[in-house]
């Protein structure tokens, strides 16, 4: 057998010259030149198409969709001519012959694919651009139709990601090592984005069948909606801040009721029971109490505790619950433009998170008054809300930001719609699952404010898998990134200790790494020295944790050791909802680790 350096060679210099297009992909010698044209040009189709988007025309994503199209069918129909079968089981160029056909073939069927999402999302563009009077237009007044076109766009988007999963199943069944690293890189670039958009499709399909009976396609829902304040960190995102009804009934949309945190009641017992693991870990008043009743990132726990704690005080039954943060309303606000408070006030997206999360501390002594100002901006941004509805094709690519962030979290009380949320991300589920996982958590022990100021970094390194378990290390790195200069007690007041003298723009974390099930710990490091943690679990995970005193800008760095159970599965990292992004890098060795 020829080295392998050795069948490089003559495997590049049989094929050259060598062309590779990546998304579609394709390599081209003499036989291949008209695969190798179809492939570029679709390749070009697509990313005009990708341009194009923004600007929601229809007849401008029809035609590149369509050029995407004709191009890729063309490519498929040469790579399916009996030369070049015969090319697939040619010694040396053989696997890079199917690996194109493969390539091709998914080009086709991916463009395909977009033709039949195309046609389905065109009703939302066009119904915006119709003329008044016409009886077509979405508005804040016919959500109804919104909610039809949303069903019957659902089967279509369902059938478009099982089509793509095939897609990738037979892409992937394809030589990955040809001898030729552009095109072994051209696969994986074409599986990932295949990947990625069956991913997409099937949250969009799982929304589009969701929302129409969710938002009273067949009669009135009842919704506790959750503010989530992210200054001050929770397992979900933040604390619970405010909170109001959302009603919805046959496409009528509203939120009553809002209130500040104190107008929902303690419960002298625990209002549902989480099992065992979740009272050994957060204690009973965690179902008692609306302050640490989202302590868990496992949002189902938070909503079934906040629905608990409102029907018990109000004597009325609930559908479920929802919850979103100041940088979720400021998503929103990109879509439904500025709103204006009482007063001439003006919020923005650019100004709301600062607004509600730093400046309003700064501005109101008195926490009534301040609760009542961030009232009157959830009150405001909800009343202008439902006019979002008359631009779905803008809406809806910022509620899936919003999802693919954890800015929205939804549970449902009915059990199917739940089994439902619970296999996309807009449920917030912790996912029980084995496979690599590294999930950082942080819950404000201090009582103040300041986790708005908080950066966040995880770096997730994984090892070859040998034995069936594989070595993995988890580097968190926090900094307490608070200014220079006074700021209010309430943002820095330490309730925790009150009756210690603390220095102003100190803070206390409750760090807790959720690793994958069945993993276990050899060692933990806290700024370069072995320290202890506490080992719990949670949903299968082991969970390991330790409370961490930051001075004013400081940085501490804490590691993992850890010994993994060997999986072919990609690592999920989860990142929690705060204000400041989370830095993440994976750093993966696949070997052994065979599917």
């Amino acid at each position: 057998m020829p080295s392998r350096r050795r069948r490089r060679a003559v495997v590049t210099g049989l094929l050259a010259p060598v062309a590779v297009v990546v998304l579609a992909g394709g390599w081209s010698a003499h036989l291949g030149l008209g695969v190798r044209e179809h492939l570029e040009a679709a390749k070009s189709a697509l990313l005009r198409l990708r341009a194009v988007t923004s600007t929601r025309d229809p007849a401008l994503m029809g035609r590149a969709i369509a050029d995407a199209r004709w191009h890729a069918a063309e490519a498929r129909r040469l790579t399916a001519d009996p030369c070049w079968s015969m090319m697939t089981h040619v010694p040396l160029v053989g696997e890079g012959a199917t690996t194109v056909r493969g390539l091709a073939e998914s080009a086709a069927e991916l463009t395909d694919v977009l033709a039949a999402v195309q046609r389905a999302a065109a009703v939302f563009v066009t119904a915006e651009t119709h003329s008044p009077g016409t009886g077509e237009t979405h508005s804040p007044d016919n959500v109804p139709r919104l909610l039809a076109d949303l069903d019957a766009a659902a089967p279509v988007l369902r059938d478009a990601a099982g089509r793509l999963t095939r897609v990738s199943s037979r892409l992937a069944a394809t030589p990955a090592d040809t001898g030729v690293d552009l095109l072994d890189q051209a696969r994986g670039t074409a599986l990932q984005e295949v990947d990625q958009l069956r991913g997409w499709l099937g949250d969009a399909a799982t929304a589009a069948a969701l929302l129409p009976p969710m938002l009273g396609r067949d009669g009135p829902r009842r919704y506790f909606l959750a503010f989530q304040t992210n200054a001050e960190a929770r397992g979900t995102g933040g604390l619970v801040g405010a909170f109001g009804i959302l009603e919805a009934d046959r496409g009528k949309i509203g939120i009553r009721r809002l209130s500040s945190n104190a107008g929902l009641g303690t419960s002298p017992t625990p209002v549902v029971d989480h099992g065992p693991a979740f009272r050994a870990r957060y204690g009973p008043s965690a179902a008692k109490l609306l302050s640490i009743s989202n302590l868990s990132p496992h949002f189902p726990y938070a909503a079934a505790t906040w629905t608990g704690l409102w029907e018990q005080q109000n004597h009325r039954r609930l559908d479920g619950a929802l919850a979103t943060d100041p940088v979720g309303l400021s998503y929103l606000l990109k879509v439904i433009g500025p709103v204006a408070l009482h007063g001439g006030e003006t919020v923005t997206a650019e100004n709301v998170v600062d607004l509600t999360e730093r400046a309003a501390y700064a501005r109101y002594d008195d926490p009534v008054a301040r609760k009542r100002f961030l009232i009157k901006i959830a009150g405001a941004v909800s009343e202008a809300l439902p006019a979002s509805f008359a631009e779905p094709s803008r809406l809806l690519p910022v509620l899936f930001r919003m999802v693919d962030e954890r800015r929205i979290q939804i549970w449902s009380r009915r059990r199917a719609e739940q089994s439902r949320l619970s296999a996309t991300a807009v449920g917030g589920v912790l996912p029980e699952r084995p496979g690599p996982f590294a999930g950082l958590v942080v819950n404000n022990s201090a009582g103040g404010k300041l986790d708005y100021y908080l950066e966040r970094s995880l770096d997730y390194e994984l090892g070859p898998c040998m034995g069936g378990t594989r070595s993995a290390t988890v580097r968190i790195r926090l900094t307490n990134d608070v200014p220079r200069g006074s700021l209010p007690t309430y943002v820095t007041g330490r309730l925790d200790s009150p009756q210690r003298s603390h220095r102003p723009g100190s803070n206390l974390l409750w760090v807790s790494l959720y690793a994958g099930v069945g993993t276990r710990m050899s060692a933990a490091r806290l700024d370069g020295q072995e320290t202890s943690v506490i080992r719990e679990d949670e949903r299968s995970h082991p969970v390991y944790s330790t409370l961490l005193e930051f001075a004013p800008r400081q940085s501490r760095t804490l590691e993992f050791d850890l010994t993994e159970p060997s999986s072919n599965e990609p690592p999920l990292v989860p990142v929690q909802p705060l204000v400041r992004p989370q830095q993440t890098r994976i750093i993966e060795n696949t070997v052994g680790c065979a599917p």
